[in-house]
């Protein structure tokens, strides 16, 4: 009982995590620089943790903890935020529902292989059918999602007459899905090195934005006009934190609800609101009815999710 209280946090997590993104493709829009953006989106994630932290100071790793810890552990923020950034960059050219689908799909199918082979010290589970038969599904009902992508409304969105530009970037989005599922795992293990959460994310955030700054500081052109930045609604900095919930919420409940269910819960509620997103236009985002193809997509997408999570 006590997981499944845990149950509707995970959902708005996902449903965060969603909406996150197209709050960065706003973001992107006015920053106009992509690295600039970044860098804006997760500096306040760091401020708050930091703060978290510094406030609740207990308990603190040991050295043998510490001397455990794969060196790989403190760049799973990095590995997550490839995600971030192709949302920042693509989001708009792609629609929000095929660029979820497309991320969450890599990402399922990344972490079965993970459960099926050991890796990053995971468990071998062997192949098991059903999940990735679930996993097929859930690729069948992206491709629902994606052919339907270039159709809006006749509104003037960002992501207007993108075409077959946008289908180019879908092999980088799989990329960042499947760097998504990884920085799951690392973070894992950050976070059972490090025993606060506070300063396990924190570690996990501070690379991200040294190098997002670093780019920027290399290529600081563009950059915003004055009309760019009296543009930038008071909510659209705070992107990075919608996304920074579902990241802490891997590091506080995977171990109690277990990998399959919290995943399962977190793409749900993600991959239903991405739908929305484009359906009414939410954030900005360029219209994209839910006709039958995308409900079918997402009714694919489900069910693979259930079949993944109950096997």
């Amino acid at each position: 009982m006590t997981a499944a209280l845990l149950y509707p946090f995970i959902l708005v997590a996902g449903a965060l995590q969603a909406i996150g993104n197209a709050m960065n493709a706003q973001l992107r829009g006015r920053m106009v620089n992509p690295w600039l953006a970044a860098t804006v989106s997760f500096l306040p994630i760091v401020f708050v943790f930091t703060t978290l932290f510094l406030t609740m100071p207990t308990p603190l790793p040991s050295l043998d903890s510490l001397s455990k810890m794969p060196w790989y552990a403190p760049l799973g923020g990095l590995a997550g935020a490839v995600a971030v950034f192709g949302g920042l960059a693509f989001i708009d050219k792609v629609g929000a529902g095929p660029f979820n689908g497309l991320t969450l799909t890599a990402n399922i199918l990344t972490s079965l292989a993970m459960d099926a082979l050991g890796l990053f010290g995971l468990q071998a589970a062997g192949f098991k059918p059903m999940p990735w038969l679930g996993g097929l599904l859930m690729a069948v009902g992206v491709t629902f999602i994606a052919r339907s992508g270039g159709k809006s409304d006749g509104g003037d969105g960002p992501g207007e007459g993108n075409g077959m530009s946008g289908k180019l970037l879908y092999p980088f989005i799989l990329v960042a899905g499947a760097l998504m599922a990884i920085g799951v795992v690392w973070n894992a293990q950050l976070r059972g090195a490090l025993d606060n959460p506070w300063l396990a994310a924190t570690v996990s955030f501070v690379p991200v934005v040294f190098v997002f700054a670093l780019m920027f500081l290399l290529r600081p052109s563009p950059l915003p006009t004055r009309d760019d930045i009296a543009g930038v609604r008071w909510w659209m900095p705070l992107a990075g934190i919608t996304g920074a919930v579902a990241v802490f919420a891997g590091l506080l409940f995977v171990d109690k609800v277990g990998a399959g269910a919290f995943n399962g819960l977190l793409i749900t509620a993600n991959l239903l609101t991405s739908v929305a997103l484009d359906h009414f236009g939410w954030f900005g985002m360029r219209r994209v009815k839910a006709g039958p193809p995308r409900l079918i997509g997402a009714a694919l997408m489900v069910g693979g999710i259930v079949l993944i999570s109950l096997f």
